[in-house]
């Protein structure tokens, strides 16, 4: 396909889904990944701005989730949060590494991979959903993005401590990753409440977010991490402020629009392209069992103790918390690239990661959304309560 011609399909399927989203009531984010997986079967290509878009789309999402947890419902649930996140990581990397090795004859090092693309959740999936239901601003949501986030810190420290072998460059990661958390916190009321900063039309704050992301995606790369982890520690520094400061809303809303304007919907539309339909119907019963076997290790990992500690939405929460995409991807091209699996094993994979941001999403909002009242709190003027 002449590429020419790709970002303006890319562009038209961005417009599409968001016009069968309003139709049908259905999460964007589901929908760009059926595009996605359409189109990317039908012929689309990626392009290296496409994969680096997405990349930064996924860090965005992460930085906006940190912004919306409320830190002392964080602090007040932290066992909550903590048990649910927990068990949401292990019996999926569990369940999933012992059927591959022992029924599916995986290699060690394959079944491994395999334990950490299917154990995560996709914090970048629960956000949007969340913040397009209204529920990012209930106890609720703050609790499934908390327990979201210790989810992927398991993936995360799992595939680093198993796999990824440290080097100067990693240290570098890890150093300047701290240093710039610690500088935009320190600095942070100086950047927002500034009046030679704020309100001015070419946006110095929003720009200044974007360059510390980078610089997470940058060091990154270079020390073979990921950049969600700061990304996200940073916007939970700084939730404190978005919740109490009228112009930081602001700032957070203006970057909001920017990012599903059009950076994050091609994170999901390249998540669906990475599919391969013709490689999953080659292997079409270790796809459906792979599938099977992570949400039924997701939902005992997760369903008795959100009916304990989340009793309004303890289904919700299971579903939700069985999605997956941004870690589930990352870990299976590890493996591909580092070749613990071939490409069937990574086609496999991925499809069962992207069905599972799509399918217990779908379920979710269809028939299980949460419809107790719940205290939301939007800072407009002041914090507010009103009911949901």
């Amino acid at each position: 396909m002449n590429s020419d011609y790709i970002p303006l399909i890319v562009a038209g399927l961005v417009l599409i889904s968001s016009l069968i989203s309003l139709r049908l009531g259905l999460s964007v984010a589901i929908v760009e990944i059926l595009l996605g997986a359409i189109a990317g079967n039908l012929g689309l290509t990626t392009e290296n701005w496409m994969l680096y878009l997405a990349n930064f789309g996924g860090i965005i999402l992460t930085y906006l989730a940190g912004t919306e947890i409320d830190t002392k419902i964080m602090r007040n649930n932290f066992k909550e949060s903590f048990f649910i996140g927990f068990f949401s990581f292990l019996l999926p990397f569990i369940g999933t590494c012992l059927y591959t090795y022992y029924i599916s004859k995986w290699t060690l090092q394959g079944s491994l991979i395999a334990g950490c693309a299917l154990s995560t959740t996709s914090l970048a999936v629960v956000y949007s959903v969340l913040v397009e239901t209204g529920l990012s601003k209930t106890n609720i949501g703050k609790k499934i993005m908390s327990a979201t986030f210790i989810t992927d810190m398991g993936t995360a420290l799992s595939l680093s401590i198993l796999f990824i072998k440290p080097t100067l460059y990693t240290l570098l990661f890890v150093v300047v990753s701290t240093v710039l958390i610690v500088a935009f916190y320190k600095f942070s009321d100086y950047i927002f409440r500034n009046p030679r900063w704020t309100n001015k039309v070419i946006e110095p704050e929003m720009k200044f977010i974007f360059f510390v992301l980078f610089a997470f995606i940058f060091f990154a790369k270079l020390g073979e991490g990921h950049a969600v982890l700061p990304a996200f520690i940073l916007g939970l520094l700084m939730s404190k402020h978005f919740h109490e400061q009228s112009k930081t809303v602001i700032v957070r809303n203006k970057l909001r629009t920017v990012a599903y304007a059009i950076v994050t919907p091609i994170f999901f539309i390249v998540g669906g392209m990475k599919i391969s339909i013709t490689l999953i119907i080659s292997a079409i019963g270790l796809f459906v069992i792979l599938f099977a076997v992570k949400m039924i290790t997701k939902f005992l990992g997760v369903y008795f103790f959100a009916k304990k500690y989340i009793p309004n939405g303890s289904m919700y929460t299971t579903l939700l918390m069985s999605t997956g995409l941004t870690f589930g991807t990352i870990s299976s091209m590890y493996g591909l690239q580092a070749g613990l699996i071939n490409q069937v094993q990574y086609s496999v994979l991925v499809g069962v990661v992207v069905a599972s941001a799509v399918i217990p999403t779908f379920i979710a909002q269809k028939w299980f959304m949460p419809h107790h009242s719940e205290d939301l709190s939007e800072n407009n003027n002041g914090i507010q309560k009103y009911r949901a």
